[in-house]
């Protein structure tokens, strides 16, 4: 009988799973699919690992199947995968661990009552990706199950790359630089060496660019400074979200505009970024192919922000010695790698424009004192990876 991990990232209307055979030392996906539309419209869908579609169901446009039925569907379906496979623990991602939960944990009734404390740090993310925990725990209880922070891979840095100028008080309470994206960088950081040795063990920016985008500097494989901060709508502008503002901003939309707190929540996290600025789409694909002036306006300053925080997380890393791009935007768009790399030529980054416009992996010249990759993420692996060590550890512990 086969051993397999179920992987789940869950979102407010949503949940997106992986199934990995835990055979030996080797993780092998089996499914991965989603639920959406969770409380309009429905809709699932499954695929193997050859991306071929092996399962779909939709329900009407007046279904709300919710997370408790998503989850029941879902658990349902993995069972008529056949009766040679033992469910064997669930990985969660769990945008926020605060400063406390500094690796992936086993989840317990005292350490989800310590994650939902932190919901007020991530209120947009954080009661999403516990709830299936929840409900998982009703349906399964001996099943055990375990958190991997978004955040984890930053308690790393530096004290005073994490805190903000702000009173003791304030501090104390938790308001500090956290960083997201964790679980995508520490992926890469892990097969970097099969890529460059050398550079994998000195100092890489990696710029995961998606609908959320950020940048992380990255020296001997951990982090030093990144550029989402107290909340994952920070530092570039991303699909929907403004990325770094001035705080005065927010004081005028208060004063002048008459906005309360959850108005302009909804102005920085779902109105801004590249839809905002361009008026038309969040998908940079449809801004590229655009010939409005504000679609351009919007990739000019995406573009434009990339260079100004490249050259920010070059000087906390005292150098450059290779540069990543992963993410929806940044495995695909070949015109933003390059326009980036054109603009880092003073850092020592020489594009390899047919190697760039081929998909890599290597887009930088043989010459380059800079290399430049490009290395597709797997967050859910790191997940099921994270999830495999922590069971084996507590069962030896036991």
């Amino acid at each position: 009988m086969d051993d397999v991990i179920l992987v789940l990232n869950s979102g407010s209307s949503s949940i997106k799973f992986s199934v990995f055979g835990d055979s030996s030392d080797h993780l092998e996906l089996k499914v991965r699919g989603q639920i959406e539309g969770l409380y309009a419209s429905p809709r699932f869908v499954a695929k193997n690992s050859a991306a071929q579609e092996i399962a779909s169901q939709k329900w009407g446009g007046g279904t709300q199947l919710g997370h408790d039925g998503a989850i029941g569907y879902l658990t349902e379906f993995l069972s008529s995968q056949g009766e040679e496979s033992r469910l064997i623990a669930v990985g969660h991602r769990v945008v926020h661990g605060g400063h406390e939960f500094s690796y992936p944990t086993v989840l317990s009734p005292q350490v989800l009552a310590k994650l939902e404390r932190l919901i007020p740090l991530a209120p947009l993310h954080q009661p999403h990706n516990l709830l299936p925990i929840r409900l998982i725990t009703k349906r399964r209880p001996e099943l055990p199950q375990v958190a991997c922070f978004d955040t984890a891979f930053h308690r790393a840095q530096d004290e005073l790359a994490q805190r903000f100028a702000l009173p003791s008080s304030i501090t104390d309470r938790g308001v500090r630089r956290y960083g997201f994206h964790g679980l995508s960088y520490e992926y890469i950081a892990s097969v970097l060496p099969g890529f460059e040795p050398k550079a994998s063990s000195g100092r890489v920016v990696i710029a995961h660019l998606g609908n959320g985008a950020s940048m992380c500097a990255v020296h001997a494989g951990k982090s030093v400074a990144t550029t989402m901060g107290f909340t994952a709508a920070d530092g570039l502008p991303m699909g929907t979200r403004c990325g770094a503002i001035d705080p005065g901003v927010l004081i005028y939309l208060m004063d002048e505009l008459k906005m309360d707190a959850r108005a302009i929540e909804e102005v920085i996290y779902q109105q801004s970024g590249l839809l905002g600025v361009s008026g038309i789409s969040s998908d940079m694909r449809i801004l590229l192919n655009s010939p409005e002036p504000r679609a351009k306006l919007a990739i000019d300053l995406f573009v434009y922000r990339i260079g100004r925080e490249l050259g920010s997380l070059a000087a906390a890393l005292g150098g450059l010695e290779a540069l990543v791009f992963t993410g929806g935007i940044g495995e695909h768009a070949a015109i933003i790698r390059e326009r980036v790399c054109r603009d880092a030529g003073w850092l020592g980054v020489e594009l390899d424009v047919t190697a760039n416009e081929q998909g890599g992996p290597r887009v930088s010249s043989k010459s380059s004192p800079v290399s430049v990759w490009i290395i597709p993420t797997n967050e859910e692996l790191m997940i099921a990876r994270h999830t495999r060590r922590v069971i084996r550890t507590a069962a030896i512990a036991a």
